[in-house]
């Protein structure tokens, strides 16, 4: 239960980077945890928030760079046609799955604690989500994507020393690998959960 909401937490982080804030990574962190309050504290519909957070995420999340890493050497075999298909439910995958656990959360409290520059095209922002009564305190490190400083882009999220993005990349080759190395059903898996 505690990891199906730390992972729910996740979801949410991934939504809500925005451009306009500051550029600084550690001080971006801090304006996405107040933009999030706002959004999840608000009287809104819970379908308008998803709305809202959606939007966020296509505009500010790399999405398509998360998509593909997800699909690790598969994606050197994908035709052009693929990669499109792909692309697309990846992207719709993505924001359905994220978004739609994100009710969970009212008000996020988040503190960061430092920063520290891999290199130039990425910084690690350690945090700490405080302890509440339901769940413990809890460590996450954001890789953000820095190449352009004036749009930081999330990469990836590790808990705990679990990488978001690398367990995706385990599930998806996972169904891959169960069927016979044939990325359409990995593509059909994506669908059946679209539509549900």
């Amino acid at each position: 239960m505690i990891k199906a909401k730390i992972f729910s937490f996740l979801f949410l982080i991934y939504l809500l980077i925005n451009p306009s804030m500051a550029k600084e990574p550690s001080k971006l962190i801090t304006e996405i945890v107040n933009e999030a309050s706002i959004i999840l504290s608000s009287s809104d519909p819970v379908e308008s928030k998803i709305i809202k957070l959606n939007n966020i995420a296509e505009n500010n999340v790399d999405i398509n760079g998360i998509g593909m890493y997800t699909l690790g050497k598969y994606r050197k075999n994908l035709s052009e046609e693929q990669k499109i298909k792909y692309t697309k439910l990846f992207k719709s995958y993505f924001l359905k799955s994220f978004s739609s656990r994100l009710v969970d959360y009212s008000d996020p409290k988040i503190n960061v604690v430092s920063e520290k520059k891999i290199n130039e095209k990425y910084t690690i922002v350690n945090t700490v989500l405080e302890e509440t009564s339901k769940n413990p305190e809890i460590k996450i490190d954001w890789r953000i994507y820095t190449k352009n400083p004036e749009r930081p882009l999330i990469r990836d999220l590790i808990v705990e020393g679990l990488s978001l993005a690398r367990t995706q990349k385990e599930e998806f080759k996972s169904i891959i690998q169960n069927n016979n190395g044939d990325i359409n059903y990995l593509f059909k898996s994506l669908e059946e959960f679209i539509i549900k």
